[in-house]
This record gives C-alpha cells, structure tokens and sequence, in this order.
C-alpha cells in the first residue's frame, strides 16, 4: 500500500502539490495523470527519496523495494542479458558468495534461497521480457555499447521488470517503445504481481494495463476506480454536480449578502443581520472544476485535387550504405488514403517513409509521383531544426514575408500554440510545444500527403485528441507511424505491415495484431477456423472497400460541412436584416412620414421572418446529419 498524506512540495516560488493526499491499495495498477508541468514526475521523485517535500508523508511497507527505470542506458560491454541478470541484486549476491563460502551450512542456505527466488529460471525470464522489447536471442548476447540510445533505454526498462520491485514506478515508458513493446508492455504490467504506477499519455495503455487511476489537478491528488474512459467519465460527472452545488451556493450567497447590506443598520434587524453574517463566514465556497481541454490543432486542406494514384512504386529496392532493408515494393498511395505502418523498430517503417517523402532515394526499380505533389514530413529528430533563439512568430513570418503581424499571428494561432508562448523561443518551449510548432510549419502549404513518425511522444492526452481531430478533418492522405494504439484507431483505414523486407496490406484488425504480437503467430492459427467461421456468417469487407467508404464519407462531410456554414451565415444575415426593420418601424414617425414604404418594410419583415425560420429548421437538420456522420 502507498499512502500520501498532506503533501506539499514548491519549487522556485510556485506550489506544484499542496496538502495532497490519496491512499493506493496494494496490488493496485494505477495511472497518474494530469497536464504537463503539474509536477507527475516530481511527485515519483518524492516518494524515491530524491526531493524532500515541504510537508507531508509519504508511507509504504517497511522493506518493500521501489524500482524505477534508470535515467542513464546502460552502455558497457556487458551483454544485454547479463545487464538484466544484474538486475536482481539478492541473486547476482548470492551466486557470488557460493563461489567463496566454504561453511556447509552457509552454502545451504544460499541454495535454499536461490531456489526460493527461482534464480533456475532467472536468464527464462530475462529472455522473455528482452523478447517482448524487441530484442531477438541474438541481441541479448550483444554487448549494449553495441546499440543506440533508445534501444539502451529498453534494456534499462527490461531489468527494472526483472528485477519484480514491490513498487513499480514507470514514468512515460513507451517513449522509446513502438506499437509492438507498448503492447507486450501493456499486457505485461496488466499482469504484473505487485504495485504499479504509471505515468503515461497513452490512453489505450491506461484503459487496458491499470484498474486505477489518480488525477493531478490543481496541486490535489484524486483517485478513481478504472481505466482512463472511466475516470473521464467520472470527472465529467462530478464537474457538472460542482457547477451546480457552486451556483445553488453563489444565489444563496448573495440572497444573505443582500439581506445583510439592506438590514444591519437597523436596530430591529441587527441581529438577524448579523446572524447571516456569521452563516457567510462559515459558508465555504465551493470551487468551479476547470475541464481540461487542449488547443486545437489545424492542417490545412490541399490547394488542388490530384490525379490517383498519388505515389506508386513498382519493384522498388532501399536502404543504405549499399544494402537493402526493403526490396521488392510494390504499393500505391491514394489522394485520400490513411495509412498505419505496423512492425517492429529497425523492421524499415522510418525508412519506408523517408522513401516516400523524398529523404532518402531508392536503389532499384520505379517510383512515379503525381505532378505538383506536395508532401509534408513530421519526425521528432525534426526538432533539432527549429532555430533555438526564434519564436513561433519568427518561424512563420520568414513563410509569410509580405503579410500583416496580424496575419501572421492568426496563422500561429491555428498551429495551436498558446497565445502566450507565440513570443518564447524555440529552446524554451516545451516538448509538446515544440511538436505543435513543427506540425504547423512541416504542413504549412496545404500538402496532399502528412506523413508522421512517431508524433506523441511529447503531446499529453488532449493535445493527443487533438491531433486525432485535425487528422480526420484533414482532406488530404495520411501515412502514420505510431506507438499510440488509440492514434492510429482512430485516424487509419488501412494497415500496413513492414517486415521480412518488405511491405505488405494486413487483413486484420489492431485487436488480432496484438494477438499475433502477445500470443505469437501459433495463436493465430488456432484461431483461423473460428475465424473462417464467424467470416462465413457474415460477408466479409476487403480493405480496399474500408477506404473507399471512409474516403465517400469525408468527401460526403466536407460539402455538408460548408452547406452548415452557409446556412449560419444566412442566419445571422437575416437576425441582422430584421433588426434593421424593426429598429425603422419602432419609430412611430415613419408609418406618417411615408406610409406606403413603410408597408413595404412591414411585408419584408414577414419575409425575412418565415425564411429565417426556414434556414433556422434547414441548419437543424443538416447539423443533425453531420454528427451523426461522426
């Protein structure tokens, strides 16, 4: 169990964590969530012993180990197996001290020990979490100074796993995990024997891998029960009875108020006057909850519809140095496809995608591109390249030479950005800030392609949801890469998998994907005839039709979209018209002075008035239309 209590923690003059308190049951998988800068990772080295708070305890079992993942990759010549084995201290101690004791009795009670722990099975278990990571047998025999940071990270993460501490801290994990880790991981801590607590924007890993969740909001700590669906849900709910005991409070408030302001000076009434004066005092004020809502993120459309297929490659060959990673491609990209890339880090996605965006060119075959293709790139070794010293407005104004600083700032605005972070460089923005402002400037002409890599390592959860928005509004093709299962449900028709050098379509859905990861393609077979079966009873939709239908939708919502403005603009057209009228035919001197236009205005107004009843009904419907389309 983890027990906070009163916890207050300040940091350069502002409060992050203020007599907070929650309560964690043992065994619990719990999330902590909240906005960026709230001070999640803060409160981890709190209850690490690392910061020491203002006040406050934070209590667990005597003796209970705490693990996290080391801030440093290891980078020795030690393998990666034998960096996980190290791991568990009380093992690698006690395999020591058998080399050198020589007491009968001592030497039993180590073996005793070791068969306690399960040391028998130690390099099993090790392999298989290595395995579920991403590293292959032969991988794990490689010294780790053999590999790059982000692979050096998961090693780090493997041996915290191995090493099983009573409480497991996890902050933002799946950083430097692709889809295939996050789910290994998902299901791993999902199933993990101790306490767990996550920090993660990753919605699907808070819905399926933790039964609790604990907000930081506002320097307080509130628990929920359930994923993270549920604690919206939640939330959302306690908002609205909050707003209504605040405003049932706020009437009552200024009914006393009034009665005290109006009475205390008489001396008949003093006492009741003072009476509700204390009822004030004591009366404390119930704060509104402020919902948690992100930026909104905007891509524009293309300039110009282009002929399909926009790309097609045929027997195409790429990699470097000379050597291929994927051979043989044969695929085409349409004007309105939107396309996930499945498959293990170093399988070729980044490479695939540096093909297809221009960044790397192909050793073989034929690639051939609509003309005036304009394709926007997004990866997060982008970041580099924005110009440390510059703002946001800096960076858009060298697109914008010969445009207003109001137009300029409108056109930052629509990237996202705060109002108040337009003006902060580059190097001072947050990393989330930071991928808003290259998102806004890598699509910045209206491309006909968005090709992202790994976009949300880091946005939080709503400007994830705003990214998710501003995909599916987009009209243009979107290829994604991405470690966030709910990104790439939400935004995808298609699924492609790159792997064994090449690319190929993939027929199922992200549920038998994490089957075939979790379980192995032996799984998959087992379930092929159940499969076939369930396919029989009902006709079976290609891919190919998938796309066409989401691709018929969004061009169906687009035109129905600007039909709804039309009928607004209409609207407020009218409203305005008709108090024009009224505003002339309120004067009484003006039926007097001109009589017969007068009239005319009066069979005007009726006019106006029946077809803004029209418009109003016409609106309705189309609005009605349009969120049932979504």
């Amino acid at each position: 169990m983890l027990q906070i209590s009163d916890l207050t923690f300040r940091i350069a003059g502002r409060t992050l964590i203020e007599n907070a308190s929650v309560t964690l049951p043992a065994r619990t998988k719990t999330g902590l969530v909240g906005r960026n800068g709230t001070g999640k990772s803060t409160l981890f080295k709190i209850i690490t012993g690392d910061l020491v708070p203002e006040s406050g305890t934070v209590q667990i079992p005597k003796q209970s180990r705490i693990g996290q993942v080391a801030q440093e990759a290891p980078g020795t010549e030690q393998t990666l197996m034998e960096v996980v084995l190290a791991a568990d201290t009380e093992r690698t101690a006690l395999l020591a001290e058998a080399e050198t004791a020589k007491d009968p009795q001592r030497i039993g009670e180590i073996h005793m020990r070791l068969a306690d722990i399960n040391s028998h099975t130690a390099e099993a278990r090790a392999g298989a979490i290595l395995s579920g990571l991403g590293f292959d047998a032969e991988a794990q025999q490689r010294p780790c100074s053999a590999f790059s940071g982000g692979w050096r990270m998961r090693v780090a993460l493997a041996a915290v796993l191995f090493s099983e501490p009573d409480l497991l801290l996890l902050d933002e994990p799946t950083n430097y995990l692709d889809l295939e880790g996050t789910m290994w991981l998902e299901n791993y801590v999902s199933r993990y024997p101790h306490q767990v607590l996550l920090i993660s924007h990753d919605r699907d890993l808070l819905n399926k891998a933790v039964d609790s969740i604990v907000h930081l909001d506002q320097g307080k700590l509130t628990f929920y029960r359930g994923g993270y669906d549920s604690f919206d849900r939640q939330r959302r709910e306690t908002m609205i009875l909050q707003q209504k005991a605040k405003e049932k409070q706020d009437v009552q408030r200024k009914h006393m108020q009034a009665f005290v302001d109006r009475f205390r000076a008489k001396a008949s009434k003093a006492r009741q006057a003072q009476s509700r004066l204390k009822m004030l005092e004591k009366l404390q004020p119930i704060a509104a909850l402020t919902e948690e809502s992100s930026t909104p993120i905007h891509f524009p459309d293309p300039k110009g519809r282009l002929a399909p297929p926009i790309i097609k490659l045929e027997g195409v060959s790429v990699g470097y140095d000379g050597k291929a990673i994927l051979r043989n491609l044969t695929v085409n990209v349409q004007p309105d496809d939107r396309i996930a890339l499945l498959g293990a880090n170093g399988n070729g996605k980044s490479t695939f995608a540096k093909l297809l965006s221009n960044r790397l060119d192909a050793m073989g075959g034929e690639i051939t591109k609509a003309t005036k293709l304009n394709i926007a790139f997004f990866a997060q070794h982008q970041m580099d390249e924005l110009r440390p010293a510059e703002n946001a407005i800096d960076h858009v104004r060298s697109l914008m030479p010969t445009s207003s600083e109001a137009q300029v700032r409108a056109r930052v605005a629509r990237f996202g950005l705060p109002t108040e972070k337009m003006m902060t460089p580059a190097k001072d923005l947050s990393g989330g800030e930071k991928a808003r402002l290259l998102l806004g400037l890598a699509t910045f002409d209206g491309p006909n392609l968005i090709i992202l890599d790994e976009p949300t390592n880091h946005l939080d959860i709503d400007s994830r949801e705003a990214l998710v928005m501003a995909l599916n509004e987009y009209q243009g093709a979107v290829i994604l890469i991405s470690h966030d299962r709910h990104l790439v449900e939400a935004c995808a028709d298609q699924l492609w998998l790159v792997g064994n050098g090449g690319v190929s379509a993939y027929d199922g859905d992200m549920d038998d994907y994490r089957d075939l990861i979790i379980k192995g393609p032996d799984a998959k077979k087992k379930t092929k005839a159940s499969d076939e079966a369930k396919q029989q009873e009902k006709a079976p939709v290609k891919p190919t039709e998938k796309r066409k239908e989401a691709a018929v939708k969004r061009t169906e919502l687009k035109p129905l979209r600007k039909r709804i403005d039309e009928a607004e603009k209409e609207i407020a057209r009218l409203q305005k018209k008709l108090e024009m009228i009224d505003q002339e035919l309120a004067d009484p001197g003006f039926y007097m002075a001109d009589p017969t236009r007068a009239q005319k205005f009066a069979k005007e107004r009726a006019f106006c008035e029946k077809k803004l009843i029209k418009t109003e009904e016409e609106w309705l419907e189309l609005s009605s239309e349009y969120e049932s389309a979504n």
